[in-house]
């Protein structure tokens, strides 16, 4: 029998100042992608991996999110939770230590600007197998897409580190996560953290797994990034259209 997935946490709260003027009056996930906002197409994604639960930590223009998923969720065959940073954006850790009591004991993680056609259950099962607090899956980049951050080698994650390169980090982030609640712990209550600052201090403790992933990431948080998913996603978007 096959292990059903997790639930999803979807990192959506951030200011997107990248995208500006794009961002201006609307949320980084609700741009539009082939006449859809880009959330749609996440949700369809991880929805045709498996997924059935999705928790949107969610901050600036976050209740245009709510509005605009909240008549879909049937639809899309999913049950979609909120969870709101409130009157001080808290950051990726943050907002996931906020939604913990909506996520369960395990759970993924991923970016809202991350389109990632990788397959779920590979990376659950890796993550189960690996007996650690939280999973990184990693891309071999070679500073192709974006800047190289990750050391890794016979499946383990050496070094991680955004602000500091080594001559060694040939992988990159890919952007999707698995933990368990417990290692939220280390994340203060109500207050801005970073995960990248969490995948570190669990990467200190021996508690962060790796997995490769061989298929690219798209995301949408540049201008080129965005026009690159759309490239990929107009066609996909024109075929629902047809098919509704």
């Amino acid at each position: 029998m096959t292990a059903e997935l997790l639930p999803v946490a979807i990192l959506a709260g951030g200011l997107a100042t990248r995208l500006l003027p794009v961002t201006h009056a609307i949320p980084k996930a609700l741009v539009d992608v082939g006449g859809e906002p880009f959330i749609v197409h996440q949700l369809r994604l991880l929805r045709d991996n498996g997924a059935t639960r999705v928790v949107l930590c969610v901050g600036h223009l976050g209740e245009m999110i709510q509005a605009e998923l909240a008549p879909r969720a049937a639809s899309l065959g999913m049950s979609i939770d909120f969870s709101f940073d409130g009157p001080h954006l808290l950051g990726t850790a943050g907002a996931l230590r906020k939604a913990a009591h909506l996520l369960g004991n395990t759970f993924f993680v991923l970016y809202g600007d991350s389109y990632l056609k990788c397959n779920y259950r590979d990376v659950q099962r890796c993550f189960v197998d690996s007996g650690k607090q939280a999973l990184m899956t990693v891309f071999r980049n070679d500073g192709r897409w974006d800047t190289s951050n990750v050391a890794f080698a016979a499946g383990n994650i050496l070094a991680y580190d955004k602000a500091r390169q080594l001559p060694t980090m040939r992988h990159i982030d890919y952007g999707l996560g698995v933990m368990r609640a417990s290692a939220l712990g280390a994340v203060p209550e109500g207050k801005s953290s970073d995960l990248a600052r969490l995948y570190q201090l669990l990467l200190e403790r021996g508690e962060l797994a790796g997995c490769e992933i061989s298929e690219r990431f798209y995301e949408i948080g540049s201008p080129d990034g965005l026009a690159e998913t759309r490239t990929l996603l107009e066609p996909l978007s024109k075929n629902q259209r047809q098919l509704a």
